[in-house]
C-alpha cells in the first residue's frame, strides 16, 4: 500500500513538472505580452573592486538589451511593442549552485534541481513581483584571465550568467546576457563548443555576404562575428548583433 502511496505522490509531482515546464513554455513563446526579465548581481570574488562596480549599476546599464529584443522583434513581424521588459533587482549575496567540471547526466540533473530551488528562494525580494524570468548576473574581476562557463535554463526560466565588473566591457555584458536570455526561451547555441567559432550558416549575421569575410555582425547565438576563416570575435554591444532565422524559429518568431 505504501508503494502505491509513494509512486502515486512520484506521478503527480512529475505531472506537476511537466505542467509546469509546459507552461512556461507557452507564455515564454507565445509573444503576446512583454517577458519581464529580473536581473539579480552578485560578487563573484567577493573583491572591493567588484563591489564597488555593482554599486554603480543602474537598470539604464542593460537598456541595449531591450533595445536588442525590440528591434529584432520587429524585423520578424511580432507585434508586441516590447517584447522584453529588464529589472535590475537588488544585490543578491549567496551564490547559486556551480556545475562541476565535464558533469555527467544525473550531475547536469542534480545541479538543475539544486539551480531551481536557490532561485525560487533568491528571486524573493520584499516589495517587489517576481519575474518571469531570472538571471543571476555574477560579476567577476576584469583582471581574471576567464570566467567561468555560464547557462540559461529553458526548464525552470533560470539563467546564471558570469560577465566582468568593467566598464569597458559592459557591451560584451549585455551580449551574454542576451544570449542566455535566449537559451530560457528555448533558443540553442551555434557556435563550435571546442573552438567557439560561429557555425555556418546558422551563425553567421550575413551568410550570403560576397566576400563573406570580415562579418560586420554577430549572430546572437554565435556570439561572435567570423572575421576571417579562422577567426573571431565579440562586438563591442548589441547594436551589431542580430537574431537568425534559426534562433527566430527556437523562440517562435517564425512558425
Amino acid at each position: 500500500m505504501w508503494k502505491t502511496i509513494r509512486v502515486g505522490v512520484l506521478l503527480i509531482v512529475l505531472a506537476a513538472v511537466a505542467l509546469s515546464a509546459w507552461l512556461d513554455r507557452h507564455v515564454t513563446q507565445s509573444w503576446h505580452d512583454t517577458l519581464w526579465v529580473g536581473l539579480y548581481p552578485l560578487n563573484a570574488d567577493g573583491s572591493d573592486s567588484v563591489q564597488r562596480y555593482l554599486d554603480t549599476l543602474t537598470v539604464q546599464d542593460f537598456a541595449p538589451i531591450e533595445e536588442f529584443f525590440a528591434r529584432e522583434a520587429q524585423r520578424y513581424g511580432v507585434r508586441v511593442e516590447q517584447p522584453v521588459h529588464v529589472e535590475l533587482y537588488p544585490q543578491g549575496r549567496e551564490l547559486p549552485p556551480a556545475l562541476a567540471a565535464d558533469p555527467g547526466p544525473l550531475a547536469v540533473a542534480w545541479w538543475s534541481l539544486k539551480l531551481r530551488l536557490y532561485a525560487a528562494r533568491a528571486a524573493q525580494v520584499a516589495g517587489r513581483a517576481p519575474p518571469r524570468i531570472r538571471l543571476f548576473v555574477l560579476y567577476h574581476d576584469p583582471q581574471s584571465e576567464r570566467a567561468p562557463d555560464s547557462h540559461g535554463l529553458q526548464k525552470g526560466l533560470v539563467g546564471i550568467v558570469h560577465v566582468f565588473a568593467a566598464r569597458a566591457q559592459a557591451g560584451g555584458n549585455n551580449i551574454v546576457i542576451a544570449h542566455e536570455l535566449m537559451h530560457t526561451l528555448g533558443a540553442s547555441d551555434e557556435y563550435d563548443l571546442g573552438s567557439g567559432a560561429p557555425l555556418f550558416p546558422q551563425g553567421f549575421a550575413d551568410p550570403e555576404q560576397q566576400p563573406l569575410y570580415p562579418q560586420q555582425r554577430a549572430e546572437i547565438m554565435a556570439g561572435r562575428r567570423a572575421l576571417a576563416a579562422h577567426e573571431f570575435d565579440m562586438p563591442r554591444g548589441l547594436a551589431a548583433v542580430v537574431v537568425g532565422p534559426q534562433t527566430a524559429r527556437e523562440i517562435r518568431w517564425l512558425q
